[in-house]
């Protein structure tokens, strides 16, 4: 995977972009100046970001994903993840069929729900599944792969399907994990 140079990164007008980000010269970014990406993040191939969009340190969006900000905007906070394949959405048309669908058609004909996103720290989203509009995911969240996640969820829980339920306590281990990991990195500056 090729990544886009420091230099490169530093002229597309990021609103904010901390150190050692890696974005991937095949990813598509859109609005750049409404996206902040904290240290150590890393967006891979193929991926489609665009809108309001707040990136914290340490996270990692995989290949294939598709974070649609729009004007509500994702957050996504540190140590969280997005598996391949995964779609995070803060609008979606009516479907009811009450109204007109799609970005061809002017606002007054449509009726989207627009609210934001947030992925709370240490969070993962498993491959291939769907975020809606409004959801947050509470830190440490863990959401199975291919689930469709309407609701927001309990902090330090496991959710699986369609829609997504929470099915057990996840562990915490990784706190433990994190602490000692921010004070080497702080030792080694």
């Amino acid at each position: 995977m090729a990544f886009l140079s420091e230099q490169q990164l530093s002229e597309m007008g990021f609103k904010a972009l901390g150190k050692n980000v890696r974005i991937s010269d095949k990813a598509a970014i859109y609005n750049h100046d409404q996206i902040e990406i904290g240290d150590h993040s890393r967006i891979d191939d193929f991926c489609v970001v665009s809108g309001k969009i707040k990136i914290g340190r340490n996270v990692h969006i995989a290949v294939f994903c598709n974070l649609a900000g729009g004007s509500e905007g994702i957050t996504i906070e540190d140590f969280a993840g997005v598996a391949y394949g995964s779609h995070l959405f803060t609008q979606s048309d009516d479907y009811t069929g009450r109204a007109l669908t799609n970005p061809t058609v002017p606002e007054k004909y449509k009726r989207e729900t627009k609210k934001p996103i947030v992925i709370g720290r240490h969070s993962i989203i498993g491959t291939a599944s769907l975020i809606f509009p409004g959801v947050s995911l509470a830190e440490g969240t863990s959401i199975g792969a291919m689930s469709m996640v309407t609701k927001s969820t309990l902090e330090w829980s496991i959710y699986v399907g369609n829609p997504a339920k929470r099915v057990k306590t996840r562990k915490q281990d990784m706190l433990a994990l994190e602490k000692a990991y921010l004070a080497e990195e702080v030792d080694t500056n």
